[in-house]
Parts: C-alpha cells; sequence; structure tokens
C-alpha cells in the first residue's frame, strides 16, 4: 500500500504523466526515494489520501504495474500508465481483449454489425474494449453484454473511473461495472479534456492484442486509435462500407493501402453454425428502413410526416425507427421534429 501510495504521489504531481514518472525513477534511482524528493508540504498528501479514501468508498481499486490484475499488452506498451483505476470486476482484466471502435454516428447496420460481432468475441471468452462513446462503441459493449458471464467488457474512460460521460449512457456504465470493467489513467473524480481522449484511444489500442475499426471518417478518434494499433504492431482489421458514405473513408483508406484486414463478420475470426435466414432478412429489413429513416435527418429537425413523405413508409413505422434512434444517441427530438446528433 505505502508503495502505491508513493506512486500515486509522484503521478499527482503537477505536470508528472507517465514520461515524467519514468524519468523521476530513473532519476532517484527507485519510487521510494522519488516520492520524498517531491518536497512536498503535506497538501499533496493530503490530496493522494482522499483520492484513494474516496475510491475505496466507492468500490474503486488501484491496480499498478507490478500487478498481476494490470493488462499484460497493456504493460508492454512504452510510457504506459503506471496506475491505472478499476470499477467492476477486476478480474476482467486477466482476459485476453479486441478493441473495438468506431464513429459514434453509426448507421443501425453498422451498430448491429458491431453488436454481433462483440457477442462472439465475448462468446469466446476474449474481452471487448471499447471507449464507451454513443454509437459504435455502445454497441460493441452492449453486445459483449449480450454473451453469458461477468468479464466480458472493458470500458476505457478519459476522464476518472467515476466520471460518467456521455450521460445518455449511465444505464450502460453500471451494466459494465455490474459485468465487466471500467478503467482509467486519470484521478478518481477527475474531469476530462480534449487530449485525455486522445490518450485514452492509445491504451484502447494497447490493451488489444488485435483492433477492429467499423464506421468512421477520415479524421475521428477511432482513426487515431487504429494509428495507434499501427504503432503497437497490432492486428488491425477494418469493416468496409459504401464509398459514398463519409462513414467509409476510415476504414476503407486502411483496407486500401494495406494497412488493415478486411473484417467480413465473426467467420473471420471463429467457426459458427448456419444462422436462420428469416431472422437475418427481418432484421435487415428492419436496418435498411433505419438507415434511409437516418440518412433523411440532418441539423434541421424535420417531422414524422415529412420524413415518412421522403422514406415513401408509413408515419407508424417512421414513429417505430425513431424510437430505436433516439435509444440509440442517434437522433433527438427537437421543435416537434428530429435532428441527428
Amino acid at each position: 500500500m505505502d508503495d502505491l501510495f508513493d506512486k500515486l504521489l509522484i503521478l499527482r504531481s503537477p505536470g508528472v504523466g507517465p514520461v515524467g514518472y519514468q524519468n523521476m525513477i530513473r532519476q532517484f534511482g527507485s519510487v521510494q526515494a522519488a516520492a520524498a524528493g517531491l518536497h512536498d508540504d503535506g497538501a499533496l498528501c493530503d490530496k493522494v489520501m482522499r483520492e484513494m479514501d474516496a475510491a475505496a468508498a466507492a468500490g474503486v481499486r488501484f491496480v499498478d504495474d507490478s500487478s498481476e490484475y494490470y493488462p499484460v499488452a497493456l504493460k508492454n506498451v512504452k510510457n504506459h500508465p503506471p496506475v491505472i483505476s478499476v470499477r467492476g470486476n477486476i478480474e476482467t482484466l486477466r482476459r485476453p481483449m479486441v478493441g473495438i471502435v468506431g464513429t459514434r454516428h453509426a448507421t443501425a447496420t453498422g451498430m448491429r454489425f458491431v453488436a454481433e460481432l462483440a457477442e462472439s468475441f465475448a462468446a469466446h471468452n476474449i474481452a471487448v474494449v471499447s471507449g464507451m462513446a454513443i454509437g459504435t462503441d455502445t454497441a460493441a459493449h452492449r453486445g459483449a453484454l449480450r454473451a453469458a458471464g461477468n468479464t466480458q467488457t472493458v470500458a476505457v474512460l478519459g476522464g476518472g473511473v467515476d466520471y460518467i460521460w456521455p450521460v445518455e449512457n449511465e444505464s450502460l456504465y453500471w451494466e459494465i461495472v455490474e459485468r465487466g470493467a471500467v478503467i482509467s489513467e486519470m484521478p478518481f473524480g477527475f474531469v476530462p479534456k480534449g487530449p485525455n481522449f486522445v490518450q485514452r484511444n492509445r491504451w484502447i489500442a494497447g490493451l488489444a492484442d488485435k483492433l477492429i475499426l467499423s464506421e468512421a471518417d477520415l479524421n475521428s478518434g477511432s482513426m487515431r486509435t487504429a494509428d495507434f494499433a499501427i504503432g503497437l504492431n497490432r492486428e488491425l482489421w477494418a469493416v468496409p462500407s459504401h464509398p459514398s458514405d463519409a462513414r467509409s473513408l476510415g476504414p476503407n483508406s486502411l483496407i486500401a493501402r494495406g494497412a488493415a484486414r478486411l473484417c467480413s463478420g465473426k467467420n473471420d475470426f471463429f467457426k459458427t453454425g448456419e444462422k436462420s435466414v428469416k431472422g437475418d432478412e427481418k432484421n435487415s429489413k428492419n436496418d435498411d428502413v433505419e438507415n434511409l429513416v437516418l440518412d433523411a435527418i440532418g441539423s434541421v429537425p424535420v417531422s414524422e410526416s415529412v420524413l415518412a413523405d421522403v422514406v415513401k413508409k408509413s408515419v407508424s413505422e417512421i414513429k417505430r425507427c425513431l424510437v430505436v434512434l433516439e435509444l440509440r444517441g442517434l437522433v433527438q427530438k427537437q421543435n416537434g421534429g428530429y435532428v441527428r446528433l
């Protein structure tokens, strides 16, 4: 415990991250000597003690890179976080992991594809890692949670392990805590800023043996995650999409230049039995309508009746689609119509 306290004392010092931490250890020769060299007036010690007490009260554990629970793949990443906080089932961190990422504005088809893929990995005892954002990340986590067991998915957060973002995923957060693990390198209670999410993406790539990129535009955070995976020599897969959709540009470009292998489904990774054709046809028809509705919605509120006219479907069918899309965090009702998020 004393060693953990000293490590947190160093990491919670202003301006000290994983790189600065390693530099201090090299300079002073040990964790204890580096902590003693901080010349703290007591304020930093009090701050770290308060953080540790608050974390313990919330059922959060700190795991340093000497622990048997620290993920092996992440430990092998240069300048990895020396200490991570974990909320949920710590045994999840001992599983082999696959990262699944993509756009927040995923199509219904893309989300269904990702969810089925994630469920297959979780069913084969491989934990699914993602960032708990709406869209693709949500589909990945929820798909993994459809499989039996309590070590199925890991959410890596940009803020403190207790900071739930986006707020739309609060219920998902607690489901992951119940049946997986939420982790972060940031202090308990920390409110994230933009650069924290970039680093979060690096850890998603670092935790996973392989990374699968679904729909994503060229300048997205998901493409940064793919770049990190390439730099870390992780196995990279990409899900192709129709070239007329901007969300296809990221994965299609990776496939075209040979940086990623084409992912066509769970059969690329596991041998599975035949699925009911009738069920597939039904789901495919539902997804087609949802995609048409989603594509017809922009930043200006559009009514259900207008959508029905544009998509050439009944108002009742449009209403059903909008309920699904709203639950997935893809659209929102505003001023009597719907806008795309």
